[in-house]
């Protein structure tokens, strides 16, 4: 899938991993010898998507060194975008990467940078017969943190928060990547625009695909079994390390 547009999100602090951890971005935490950022840019290449946009904020300028060599070496185009405000929300660097949004003629796919996934997770999206779709894992704990739940009813999804009860054929913890069909670009546009201008700065994206959720934009595709991890605390880390690379 050439004609799909990559956008990879990385702007903020990554406070809950502590002090230390946190010095430098999450994206340029190293496991097994490469960090997330090089992990996503050889993913990337190898599912032929050459072009991606990274939208910055802390500690830009230690991202920005490091995704020249990947560049070159993964033979990917590497854009940067910065969020000047990425202490306010994750909002605003959705709504930074808009000008790229509106560039793009294809499907755009939107991820979270501290995640830590096989590429074959990554091409079941991409491969997704529904034109916007989302990953759900059905084996999910709230043990350790408050995942963004996606509920599903005859296969489709029919919310997205965290903190989410009610009844449904099955609930999913979401990834936290998304293929926006091209017809549903102008949509993402729209409500991230709106919120921004009326004020809602301090939302997290997610508030922006929960909408799309609940007017029926988006199918999902379950990856439940395929390793992976969202790596907010200094325990992810060390499951990152010890559980989740022997496996990918």
């Amino acid at each position: 899938m050439t004609s799909i547009q990559a956008f990879l999100y990385v702007a903020g602090v990554g406070n809950r991993l502590g002090s230390e951890l946190s010095r430098e971005p999450k994206v340029l935490l190293e496991l097994g010898g490469k960090s997330l950022l090089e992990r996503h840019v050889e993913t990337l290449a190898a599912l032929d998507i050459d072009r991606l946009v990274i939208v910055t904020g802390y500690r830009r300028e230690s991202i920005a060194k490091a995704t020249r060599p990947l560049s070159d070496r993964f033979g990917v185009k590497i854009v940067e975008v910065t969020n000047p405000d990425f202490r306010e929300g994750s909002l605003l660097s959705l709504h930074a990467s808009i000008p790229e949004m509106r560039s793009c003629e294809g499907p755009l796919l939107l991820m979270d940078g501290d995640v830590l996934y096989p590429q074959a997770m990554l091409a079941r999206l991409l491969e997704a017969s529904a034109p916007t779709a989302l990953l759900v894992d059905r084996d999910w704990s709230d043990a350790d943190d408050d995942p963004v739940l996606v509920p599903l009813r005859s296969g489709a999804p029919f919310e997205l928060r965290k903190g989410w009860k009610g009844e449904a054929d099955a609930v999913g913890e979401s990834i936290g990547f998304f293929k926006i069909g091209t017809d549903d670009v102008p949509i993402l546009i729209d409500e991230t625009t709106s919120r921004v201008q009326a004020g809602r700065r301090s939302e997290p994206y997610e508030e922006v695909l929960r909408a799309m959720v609940l007017a029926g934009r988006f199918a999902a595709e379950d990856v439940t079994g395929m390793p992976w991890i969202e790596i907010d605390f200094p325990e992810d880390v060390e499951r990152a390390r010890s559980v989740i690379l022997p496996q990918l």
